[in-house]
């Protein structure tokens, strides 16, 4: 038997060996931009007054969610004079115009840092001459092909989406459904949305439905209303889920009208994408707060995009920034390949490197799912780093996230009602 003492100093010796394991981590992490930071907070500011100086705006305009939508800056000329534009970005800009609109709110808009050349805000929403590559498809997940009716998309037994909007606060750069952006923003008809409820309504096994877009949270408070309204009256839908990048883009929507209608119908479950630390700010972490403060359970959908966030220390603080918001890391999106966002993608292995980063370095609550969506409409497809190294007879060699080599007993499951029976 070991004595207290050198139990304590076995403790103490793994406690300085789990140090080493996350001093890279602690090296590297302030200097990874992140919007709570004071300075990213005070450039934020500084970049807020210029804009409001430009558009002739106030403080009131600023937090009013309409007055962000109809102020998106969608015009070079006017972007140039809030942001730094070398004369080859805005030929590269004026030409993807003719092709994909592109928009950003002035919310959005004040986390560009002008020193940061690579600013991933400004990756994510302005559009470069690297969108002329005609590289991949329009419809990688064949949602033309999986469309019974109204705008639902179903790909799975229990669940779908209705896709209720093309319109979203900002357009990001690697949208997957760029080819349902268009030339104007325009919400699908009423008569369509009710062709999807009709849908629901006669397929029962149907209990899980995702309100998505564009944003689904740019429908107007009195169509959102009716449409929750609607779904719920289903008795066989069990729960809707909201996908929305309003917290993210324009956390102005998040309005107390707006929580009063979600506070009507539960369950109610959002989905938002957060893709970088730096779009986690004050304002962000505002609305999720409230969003969280009206009992709605908050989870991110991160797409892993080249040069943005497909580091293992940048997602590893991602995710724990999320958590002090209260929002649950869900997914990490393999980039799905749409035409005109190929310079975003990564190989499979940042992704999984990234999860293998994640496992035993931070929380379990703060490791999401790596999913690469198979071709065609096929489905989500986990991805992990194998922990199962081989097999033998009644036993499974395993693998920790420090790399030490276990045998592992596995025998056949005994059946419970057997073994009540033999002992009775």
């Amino acid at each position: 038997m070991c004595s207290d003492k050198s139990k304590q100093s076995i403790s103490l010796e793994r406690c300085s060996e789990l140090k080493t394991r996350i001093q890279d981590y602690l090296d590297i992490k302030d200097t990874i931009p992140k919007g709570l930071s004071p300075l990213q907070e005070e450039k934020m500011l500084s970049k807020k007054k210029k804009i409001l100086e430009i558009l002739n705006g106030t403080e009131s305009d600023w937090n009013d969610w309409k007055w962000q939508l109809k102020n998106r800056i969608s015009d070079v000329s006017l972007l140039s004079k809030i942001i730094n534009l070398t004369d080859s970005e805005i030929d590269s800009i004026k030409k993807v115009e003719q092709k994909y609109r592109w928009g950003i709110t002035p919310y959005y808009t004040s986390l560009i840092d002008d020193d940061d050349k690579f600013n991933p805000i400004k990756l994510q929403s302005i559009p470069t001459f690297l969108e002329l590559d005609d590289r991949g498809v329009l419809d990688p997940m064949s949602e033309e092909f999986t469309n019974p009716a109204g705008s639902i998309t179903r790909r799975y037994p229990d669940r779908l989406i209705i896709n209720v909007t093309n319109v979203c606060p900002s357009f990001c750069r690697h949208c997957q459904r760029r080819r349902n952006i268009g030339c104007i923003d325009e919400h699908k008809s009423k008569e369509t949305l009710q062709e999807s409820i009709n849908y629901i309504k006669a397929n029962t096994e149907i209990r899980d439905v995702l309100l998505t877009g564009g944003d689904a949270l740019m429908l107007s408070d009195n169509t959102l209303d009716w449409l929750l309204n609607e779904l719920f009256s289903i008795n066989t839908v069990d729960y809707v889920r909201i996908g929305t990048r309003c917290p993210v883009t324009m956390p102005q929507r998040i309005t107390d009208d707006l929580l009063k209608i979600l506070k009507k119908y539960r369950p109610i479950y959002i989905n938002t994408h957060f893709n970088h630390p730096l779009e986690i700010t004050q304002d962000a972490k505002a609305a999720c707060d409230k969003l969280a403060n009206s009992g709605i359970p908050l989870g991110n959908q991160a797409v892993l995009l080249n040069g943005i966030n497909n580091d293992k220390y940048i997602m590893r603080l991602l995710n724990q920034e999320l958590l002090k918001c209260r929002v649950k890391p869900y997914y990490i999106f393999h980039a799905k390949n749409v035409i005109g966002t190929h310079h975003f993608n990564t190989s499979i292995d940042d992704g999984i490197e990234i999860m293998e980063y994640l496992r035993g370095y931070t929380s379990g609550m703060a490791i999401p799912t790596y999913i690469v969506n198979a071709p065609n409409g096929n489905g989500k497809t986990p991805l992990l780093p194998e922990y199962i190294i081989s097999r033998g007879k009644n036993y499974v060699t395993i693998r920790t996230w420090e790399g030490k080599i276990f045998n592992y007993p596995n025998y056949p499951t005994d059946d419970f009602n057997s073994m009540i029976d033999k002992n009775n």
